[in-house]
């Protein structure tokens, strides 16, 4: 893993790479992808993080985010995606600090595609603005977001699909939930549609609320403790973020460190 201490450019490597960000400095990094790639960048200890990343004409790229942190983090991400360039950029974010997120993509030539993924596990502050822009036809952007709402959780999510004037036949979708296990945890989402342009396609999907109790009580039925019905159902619905990477044991790392912050924040 290359550690990652002060504000640099940085150029992935093709093929798979990992990165470590544990600094007490504010950090501006420039991302450049030529080749295809499949990044994972850990953010151990940092405050503000000013990102900017290019991916090239064609190359197909996926870089997750994984943070940690027991401090407040800002995250100020800017990405451009170019001709036919396929980018998924993602965040497992399972750090007791507060986060804030705000993340700008555009596509900017025709063919681009990018999704923007995140699963969070919020026992705390989580405010995310989240901004995906088509700026040129037959270009394709979408937003996943999955939350599990702890206790003392506060969780904010502004998802924007835009789509300008003259990015026609694009398409731009969206999809956020977030599930809780009690009442009196925060939880508040925000999608939206900004389109210019007539023939496009664009969608959002929003849901907010608790654990279907009938299916908490089947768990408990069967011997489950409270506690690990949480446990549980948060692995199973945060974990998937994890399938862009390609290394079975790094991944095996990352669902275990999961599994771990679930149990440590259900015990709270």
């Amino acid at each position: 893993m290359i550690p990652v201490h002060v504000s640099q450019n940085i150029e992935f490597p093709a093929g798979n790479s990992s990165f470590e960000i544990d600094t007490e400095r504010d950090l501006q990094l420039t991302f450049r992808c030529r080749e295809n790639c499949a990044v994972f960048v850990r953010v151990t200890k940092a405050k503000d993080l000013r990102i900017r990343g290019f991916f090239d004409e064609g190359v197909h790229a996926s870089v997750l985010f994984w943070n940690v942190s027991e401090d407040e983090v800002h995250f100020d991400e800017s990405y451009e995606v170019m001709r036919d360039a396929d980018v998924t950029v993602a965040y497992g974010e399972c750090a007791k600090g507060n986060t804030q997120k705000d993340i700008h993509a555009v596509l900017r030539q025709s063919g681009a595609r990018f999704l923007l993924s995140s699963a969070s596990l919020v026992s705390s502050r989580k405010h995310y603005n989240m901004c995906v822009v088509n700026d040129a036809p037959h270009t394709y952007g979408e937003m996943k977001n999955y939350a599990v709402v702890l206790d003392h959780g506060d969780l904010m999510i502004d998802a924007i699909g835009q789509i300008l004037k003259g990015a026609y036949r694009s398409e731009n979708h969206q999809t956020s939930r977030a599930m809780s296990f009690e009442e009196g945890q925060r939880s508040e989402i925000l999608p939206e549609l900004l389109i210019d342009e007539n023939d496009v396609q664009a969608s959002h999907a929003m849901s907010i609320g608790r654990m279907d109790e009938d299916q908490l009580y089947y768990m408990m039925s069967r011997g489950l403790s409270m506690k690990e019905c949480t446990s549980l159902v948060s692995s199973g619905y945060l974990m998937p973020i994890a399938d862009i990477i390609e290394d079975e044991e790094l991944k095996q790392i990352l669902r275990e460190e999961l599994e771990r912050k679930i149990a440590e924040s259900c015990s709270m």
